[in-house]
């Protein structure tokens, strides 16, 4: 069965668990989130985006 869940859904998951959790202060998640929407706008955006998608390809064949 494959489950398909948009990227932000599975990140607001995460980040709701790590402040329930783990006690992360939530300015902590706002922080990394508007850091990761800056960075995303940098020379360094294709070199992120190439090794995410690698990441995502070995998983998926690990699991296949």
């Amino acid at each position: 069965m494959t489950v398909s869940l948009p990227l932000v859904v599975v990140l607001g998951l995460f980040a709701w668990g790590a402040v329930k959790f783990l006690g992360v202060r939530t300015w902590v998640v706002v922080l990394i989130a508007l850091f990761g929407f800056w960075l995303s706008q940098t020379f360094l955006a294709p070199a992120i985006e190439s090794g995410t998608r690698t990441g995502v390809d070995v998983i998926n064949r690990l699991h296949a």
